[in-house]
This record gives C-alpha cells, structure tokens and sequence, in this order.
C-alpha cells in the first residue's frame, strides 16, 4: 500500500507544477494583450498605409502608360515592403526578434524547395516579365515566334497568346517566345512583296522587266518609295526566271491581296506584249495574234488589295476574355489617384 502512495506524489507534483506554468503564461499573457493590440495595429496599420501609397505614386502613372505589367509589379513591391515592415516593428514590440531570423530562413529554405518544384512555371514568369519590360509586341501585331506566325492577342503571366491566320487560338510559354528568334512584321508599317516569273529565251528580258515594274507600280496599295523592281533571278534551257518586288503600306493594304493582284497584272501585261512563259515540251497551237491581248476573264478590273479584317473581330472577342491579364495591355487611370 506504500507503493502507490510514492507513485502517486510525483504525478500530483508534476501536475502542479504544469498548472503553475500555464498559469504564468497565461497571466503574461494578459500583461501583454495591450502589447498585442498595439502590435496588430501596428501591422493593420502597414498594410492600409502600403496600399494608400502605392496607389498615390505620381510616377507609376507614367510608368503604367508605358508598361502597365511593370506598374502593377512596383505596387505589389511596394505594398509587400511597407507591410513586412510593420510586422517587424509588431515583432521588436513583442520581444521577439529572434523569431524573424528563423521565419526568414525557413522561407528561404521552402522557397528554394518550390523553385526547383515549379521551375518552369518560374522560368515562363520571369519570361514575362522581361518580355513585358521590353514590349518587342502590342496586341494585334502579325508576328512570327520560331515556326509559329499569327496575331498577337495578349501575353499574361505564363503565356504568349497569338491567333493564326485559320481563327486558332496559339499558346506559346514565354520562356519559348522569350529565348526564340521572333520577326515583327506590323513593327515596320512598310512591307516588301516578291514573286517570281517564267519567260522564254527568245523575249527580251530588258522589256519584260520594265513591263513588270510598270505594271506593279500601277497596282493599288503599291508605295512608290521604296520603288518597285525587277532582276533576273535565275537562267536555264527553259528560259529565264525573273524576280519582281514590290512595297505596301500595311496600315492601307494586305500583303497578301495586294501581291496576288500585282502577279495578275503582270502576267496580263506580258501576254498582252506576246512574252509568254516557256513550254517544257513542244505542241503546235493554232491561235490568232489578237488572243494574246486579252484572255477570257482577264480584264481590266482591279481586285481588293485593302487589309484583311477578317479577324479582327475575332482577335477583339479574345482579348475581352482576358479579363483583365493582358501584359500589354495599358491600365486606365485610378480615379482616386
């Protein structure tokens, strides 16, 4: 019967002496409410004052004009900033600042963790960033990124987002878009045509050339500066290949429209002077020298050359589906800024 009462005494003991602690800390507790009211003000506080002042910065007006990706970014910093300051100070008020050496490297060590975790969705962040910083496009842009060719729609965190020529939507990582070699071709509002065509050996190339550049300059949507021009691009025993080129306005005219009615007329204007393209094989034709001048169909009426809208509205509609994640995309001013 001893036993037990030895047995017992220490547990009743150790139970004391735990109450005796939870009771400490619960009276230092309440000493510190007021500390603690004070520490939560102080963070509550940060955070208002960080999100007043990043929406009253004069200078990110200007910047959003010009990259409204790197306005947003400067007032999330800017936010972060002022609030990590206030939990410090809420710490320091505490008395405990050694907790903030262990917060900081546990994140450390979690964020090394996700980034090798997350690496590609990282790499495709930062893509964008950079991309948004440097702005090599602007919605609606024709573009070609490695293989891929289209209409820019928007680029957002993680993608580049372009239309091709068919109405399909093209998502591109930005790391791709990023590290690839990419061709703007909407940056330069003038835009070069070329061609090629077949004439015999017994045609003087000197005519046929000047009756090509003749016939392009009268082509609509042709700019006369740059000049239109023709050479001879090649020779062989079937006849002469000659290259003619010309330039457009992209903001006036298609490339594509405008260098398909270039083709017809001269191809008409050479038949019209006799110069034909070579036969590969001989036949005997029977025809009268006045079918040469006009060919069934091939008359004077000029065909479209204006630019295409056949996407535009397309292009629009996606880019309203963004919802507001379009990098390139310029904010509208804060009304309370």
């Amino acid at each position: 019967m001893i036993a037990p009462t030895h047995a017992a005494a220490p547990f009743s003991e150790r139970f004391l002496d735990a109450l005796t602690q939870v009771q400490e800390k619960l009276l230092l507790l309440l000493a510190k409410a007021p500390l603690l009211l004070i520490a939560i003000l102080i963070v509550l506080v940060a955070i208002w004052f960080g999100g007043v002042l990043s929406r009253r910065m004069r200078v990110l007006r200007r910047i959003s004009q010009r990259n409204p990706y790197l306005e947003g970014l400067i007032r999330t910093t800017v936010k972060v900033v002022i609030g990590l300051a206030g939990v410090l100070v809420a710490l320091d008020l505490l008395g405990a600042s050694s907790l903030v050496g262990a917060v900081l490297g546990s994140a450390g060590v979690i964020g090394l963790v996700l980034g090798f975790a997350f690496k590609d969705i990282a790499e495709n962040y930062v893509a964008g960033v950079l991309l948004s910083l440097r702005q090599p496009f602007a919605p609606g842009d024709s573009v070609r990124i490695d293989t891929y060719e289209g209409s820019v729609i928007s680029l957002n965190s993680r993608t580049t987002i372009l239309m091709t020529s068919e109405g399909n939507h093209l998502q591109l990582p930005n790391s791709f878009v990023f590290k690839s070699i990419l061709l703007n071709f909407s940056h330069n509002p003038k835009r070069r045509f070329e061609f090629t065509l077949m004439v015999g050996h017994e045609v003087s190339l000197h005519t046929a050339l000047d009756i090509g550049i003749a016939a392009i300059i009268d082509t609509e949507g042709v700019i006369a500066d740059p000049a239109p021009n023709g050479l001879v691009a090649s020779l062989d025993n079937d006849g002469a290949s000659l290259r003619f080129t010309g330039w457009i306005d992209q903001t006036r005219n298609d490339l594509s429209r405008t260098r398909s009615e270039a083709m017809r007329r001269v191809r008409r204007a050479l038949r019209k002077t006799g110069i034909v393209p070579p036969e590969s094989r001989s036949r005997v034709m029977l025809v009268r020298t006045e079918t040469l001048a006009e060919l069934p169909g091939d008359y004077s009426r000029s065909r479209d050359t204006s630019v295409d809208h056949a996407l535009d509205d397309q292009i629009d509609r996606a880019r309203l589906k963004e919802d507001g994640g379009n990098l390139l995309e310029a904010t509208p001013p804060d009304p309370k800024g």
